[in-house]
């Protein structure tokens, strides 16, 4: 139990170091993508997501961790999730780990955020939203001896049970090649994207570039150090680790690995914007605080639809290469640009009309 809180918040306390050096939200990085057309945080996610997929396939193949969790594909909640959860990320001005890391910047409407997340997850989880949950997740695709089949729960135990081969589909098993095909055409396809251009170096912080290295070869450490100490590999994610975070806090469960990594998060930032001197105590509008409090909501209903948050499928998930992670990156971006769009985009060109 030692090793398992001791290694949680290292790990976090180095993610929300790099976060909060790096200037890094996954809702700004596909945010400025179509809202000031720039790239660079986009592609820190991009060198970040290389960096991982290659590291945590490579520890998995060498044994040093058994089996990356990969999700099981449910099309329906999958898209609608990862789609809301978009939507959300722009109107609480964070995603997953941003409203994590900007507590310990001083930003007040972080916990706002944090607080409509985790109502936003409990209910769809274990209240009033549940049946809506369990009908978006109850359809679930799974990968077979005779190719991709919608299974219920009690069907795959019972194939389990005869000795077949049912796993959660990928990307390399859908297409049907050798994983590091997938891998390699993939990364010989972003690296000419990601060193287009040059690199600006910021007054304060981290380039983005850096930040992109660091992040990865933290989030593929969390692969490792949650297998060794943490009961599994599960890598970094946002999402049910703060509803256990707060069931620990609240009613005295037993701490997961998870659990402390994002406590670890806002403690890194805050070491980190000290050091910067950018530690701020901030008190935004009650109408702001309105905001993203619905926004807050709103992620933690997309992110439990979905199954994951920005990181938990944006860069952990995507890592395995899963399908339900690769689908719902997809609409998670999506329905941040949609957002975007009628909240930003569309006001200033009616502006200028």
């Amino acid at each position: 139990m030692l090793a398992l809180v001791i290694s949680g918040l290292i790990v976090g306390i180095a993610t929300g170091w790099v976060l909060q050096r790096g200037r890094y939200c996954m809702n700004t990085a596909f945010r400025d993508v179509i809202f000031i057309n720039d790239y660079n945080l986009f592609k820190a996610y991009l060198l970040c997501l290389i960096i991982v997929t290659i590291g945590a396939n490579f520890l998995e193949d060498i044994g040093q961790i058994e089996e990356l969790r990969r999700q099981a594909f449910s099309p329906i909640a999958n898209i609608v999730g990862g789609y809301i959860f978009g939507l959300g990320i722009v109107l609480a001005g964070g995603c997953g780990s941003g409203i994590w890391y900007k507590i310990g910047e001083g930003q007040f409407n972080a916990w706002v955020t944090i607080l409509g997340f985790v109502i936003g997850i409990y209910a769809t989880k274990n209240g009033i939203l549940s049946p809506v949950y369990n009908f978006l997740r109850s359809f679930t695709v799974w990968q077979t001896p005779d190719g991709l089949k919608a299974l219920s729960d009690e069907q795959v135990i019972e194939l389990w049970d005869k000795g077949v081969d049912v796993v959660p589909p990928t990307l390399y098993s859908f297409i049907g090649v050798n994983k590091w095909i997938v891998i390699g055409v993939l990364t010989v396809i972003a690296l000419p994207f990601i060193f287009r251009g040059g690199v600006q170096k910021p007054q304060k912080g981290y380039s983005w570039p850096l930040t992109g290295v660091l992040l990865g070869l933290v989030v593929t450490l969390a692969w490792w150090a949650s297998e060794k100490w943490g009961g599994g590999a599960r890598g970094v994610s946002y999402t049910g680790p703060t509803q256990e975070l707060f069931k620990f806090i609240l009613t005295g469960d037993t701490p997961t690995w998870g659990a402390m990594l994002v406590l670890g998060t806002p403690i890194g930032a805050w070491l980190s914007a000290k050091g910067l001197k950018e530690f701020k105590l901030k008190a935004p509008s009650a109408e702001e605080l309105l905001r993203v409090f619905v926004g807050g909501l709103i992620m933690g209903f997309g992110a439990s639809v979905g199954g994951g948050c920005n990181v938990g499928h944006g860069i952990t998930g995507f890592s395995t290469l899963a399908l339900a992670s690769v689908v719902a990156t997809i609409f998670i971006i999506l329905g941040n640009w949609t957002m975007v769009y009628f909240l930003f985009i569309k006001p200033m060109k009616d502006m200028d009309i």
